[in-house]
């Protein structure tokens, strides 16, 4: 990752740092920059920081991805509560979710052990873990681990989303490897959501992938991926892919559910329990 201030390239990795706002958590930012050896600005206006392309930036509100300068996007952080999560958490149709039939909520009244490999701002595994699922999310970028793990920590303190929150384990690190090492089931299901190498810069991109990518790059060890989570799920593997993309290279999934924009690559490793 890019560490000084110089301006940014095509096709770059932006320059990140790590600030506070007046009311943020000022001490909690800096042991993050020390912890993420990146660099600490102290407090400041994003819209008045020119020498870095975006920050992890403590406010009153937790920790949030914001890019700098003026007319830049707001911030992106994770938030259980409020938002996109809040309103899928009350009205999001119960097992009738794409993402929750993908994983076969609706044909068994077990409670599922899911491990989400790719985590990112842990969307759908709060989805899951509303449902009642006992979830196990790996996030491998430091940063977005940062932003989740923020999200998760306010989350349990918020009693609309602290049950559910109470469901959700999050891990640092690659889940490839800890799935090749764990050996055997490990997981009833298992869910993947790689970063598709996806180029569209149109409006329509969604703010926090326009954030990320640049700063994440894109899963090109999916497939190893795929294969792992393959030997290490009990009952199945569930992929989540652009709804026109290509399958994962490996196995056929043995059926997909699609929706407006995404779709769902299921791979059946054996029926699920019925209770």
């Amino acid at each position: 990752m890019t560490l000084s201030g110089s301006p940014t390239m095509p096709g770059a990795v932006p320059s990140l740092a790590v600030a506070s706002s007046a009311l943020g958590d000022r001490a909690g930012a800096a042991a993050l920059a020390e912890r993420l050896a990146l660099p600490f600005l102290g407090v400041v206006k994003p819209r008045q920081v020119s020498e870095f392309d975006l920050l992890l930036f403590a406010d009153d509100h937790g920790l949030a991805l914001q890019a700098t300068g003026k007319g830049a996007p707001g911030p992106v952080r994770v938030d259980f509560a409020g938002g996109k999560a809040g309103y899928r958490r009350e009205h999001g149709g119960g097992t009738g979710q794409l993402v929750a039939r993908a994983v076969g909520l609706q044909k068994t009244r077990a409670r599922l052990h899911v491990l989400d490999a790719t985590a990112g701002l842990g969307q759908d595994a709060f989805v899951l873990a509303g449902l009642g699922c006992q979830m196990t999310l790996f996030e491998r970028s430091p940063i977005i681990h940062a932003l989740l793990a923020d999200g998760l920590a306010r989350g349990l303190l918020n009693p609309t989303t602290s049950d559910i929150v109470a469901r959700m384990t999050l891990h640092e690190g690659s889940s490839i490897d800890w799935l090749m090492a764990a050996g055997g089931e490990v997981a009833d299901v298992i869910y993947l959501d790689p970063m598709f190498p996806h180029r569209d810069k149109s409006a329509a991109v969604k703010k926090e992938m326009q954030l990320f990518r640049p700063v994440v790059g894109d899963d090109d060890d999916a497939p190893a991926l795929l294969a792992a989570a393959l030997a290490a799920a009990t009952y199945r593997v569930v992929v989540k892919r652009p709804r026109k993309a290509p399958s994962i290279e490996g196995p056929e999934p043995a059926t997909r559910l699609e929706g407006k924009s995404s779709r769902y690559d299921i791979y059946s490793i054996k029926a699920l329990p019925q209770g």
